[in-house]
């Protein structure tokens, strides 16, 4: 698949353009208040003859979209019923400079901060969309470009568009091309397979075929390949162990990364991408090991103390710490290590279980599952254990409180995507950082475990 993108930015007039440099939404204000936008139906600028066959396209398009602008929570979106002029019947640009142009005063009476105008038309299997962003109380185009791809890449033009409307407003990247690698039992009921899928549930694509179970997966931070554990037949011994594989998504090439006798298990990347953190337990209690993803270099990273059990290595985004589920309190608690001189401090001291703890893109939050009294529940922490939250709290469809776990970052760290046993199968969900906004990903009867939402 390839998109064709062309900035209309020069097509318009300069008086219109001279401030699409600046910040409109400064994300730390962003959920103080939300920006009110008007986001206006696809206009298909095709031929009439093939508009009843085409729209579906647009529809798709606007759906996703809108979709993608409601999860990030920077506008609140205005009723059409409100709208002062048939979006249908005029044209993506502004009048008076364009005939059949769209009136600006008509969008600030309703107090609109930013219009979305979008043309669309379908030849010969390729959709090209003519995109346009206002910023209404100034009147001017923010965001002008044209893409170009097939009719089944309506849900990669949407996403696209979103990256390049939340950037051009904030300055900072969106994640709406981004994916996510998990666990899942959809492939049979008694096997567990890694899938890749999009951020928000669609596209799901199987990657391994071991029939066998799959778990633990981790993404390498140019999101190229993955590393991931299955319990593999050795033939040797005639047995299963749990082995750490790392698998590249554009050659499907599979390497044994680490084979010993034990677990293999829970792999993360640092930020180089060629140092792999994992826990072995070929020594007995489970500690954490360094390895790099030629699969040697082997080195100890943990040991104890007193035979305390560490797993489930983090490794910070500037490469300098690592955060880990550690027993050598009694309980499973979250600590964080100094890889440099390994000074390790103890971060969270309250329920009676804390587990896979991970940070937050720009190294400032710390996420993990905690539990307490009868099930787990999603917390966010400062990086130095203060700001305790709780993220979650959900009841089973039979009553009973609602398992939340497995917490993974956006790439923009503005949302958590997390797994709950809600409805009786471990689905996918995602919740702002500040606890709003929280919602359903996965709507089917299969089981997902362990998400990582790639960079």
């Amino acid at each position: 698949m390839r998109l064709f993108i062309l900035c209309l930015i020069a097509l318009m007039p300069l008086s219109s353009v001279a401030q699409n440099e600046g910040i409109y939404i400064r994300v730390s204000d962003a959920n103080v208040k939300k920006s009110l936008m008007a986001l206006t139906p696809l206009v298909y600028m095709g031929s009439k003859v093939g508009l009843s066959k085409n729209q579906r396209y647009g529809n798709e398009i606007f759906n996703t979209i809108q979709n993608n602008l409601e999860v990030s929570s920077y506008f609140q979106f205005i009723k059409p019923s409100a709208y002062l002029e048939n979006t249908s019947k005029v044209g993506l640009k502004p009048a008076p400079q364009y005939a059949n142009g769209f009136a600006f005063k008509n969008w600030q009476a309703i107090g609109t901060e930013f219009l979305v105008r979008i043309g669309f038309q379908v030849l010969a299997g390729k959709i090209e969309l003519e995109t346009y962003v206002y910023h209404v109380p100034k009147a001017n185009v923010v965001l002008a470009k044209k893409y170009t791809g097939t009719t089944s890449d309506t849900e990669t033009l949407a996403h696209t568009f979103s990256n390049d409307l939340i950037f051009a407003l904030t300055k900072k990247p969106g994640m709406f091309l981004s994916k996510v690698v998990i666990s899942s039992d959809r492939a049979g009921g008694k096997w567990k397979e890694i899938f890749v899928m999009d951020w928000n549930g669609k596209n799901i694509k199987q990657v391994t075929r071991h029939k066998s179970i799959a778990i633990s997966p981790n993404w390498s931070p140019d999101a190229k390949s993955i590393t991931y554990t299955a319990f593999a037949m050795h033939k040797k011994t005639g047995t299963r162990n749990a082995d750490l594989f790392y698998y590249e998504l554009d050659t499907k090439k599979r390497y044994l990364l680490s084979a010993k006798k034990g677990i293999n298990s829970g792999s993360t990347f640092a930020p180089n991408g060629n140092d792999i953190y994992l826990t072995i337990s070929s020594k007995g209690t489970p500690d954490i090991y360094k390895i790099n993803k030629e699969g040697s270099g082997l080195a100890r990273i943990t040991a104890g103390p007193a035979g305390a059990m560490n797993v489930e290595p983090d490794i910070s985004p500037d490469g300098k710490n690592m955060v880990f589920s550690s027993d050598r309190s009694g309980r499973p608690m979250v600590y964080t290590m100094d890889l440099s001189s390994k000074k390790t401090v103890r971060r969270t001291r309250a329920g009676r279980y804390n587990a896979s703890p991970v940070w937050s893109p720009d190294g400032k939050k710390i996420a993990f599952a905690g539990f307490d009294k009868t099930h787990f529940d999603v917390f966010i922490m400062n990086a130095d254990g203060t700001g305790l939250k709780r993220m979650t709290s959900a009841r089973k469809t039979n009553g009973k409180m609602a398992n939340n776990e497995n917490p993974t970052f956006s790439p923009d760290g503005r949302q958590i995507m997390f797994v709950s046993d809600r409805s009786l199968k471990n689905q996918i969900y995602i919740v702002n950082i500040d606890g709003t906004n929280e919602r359903r990903i996965t709507f089917d009867k299969h089981n997902y475990y362990q998400p990582k939402w790639s960079k």
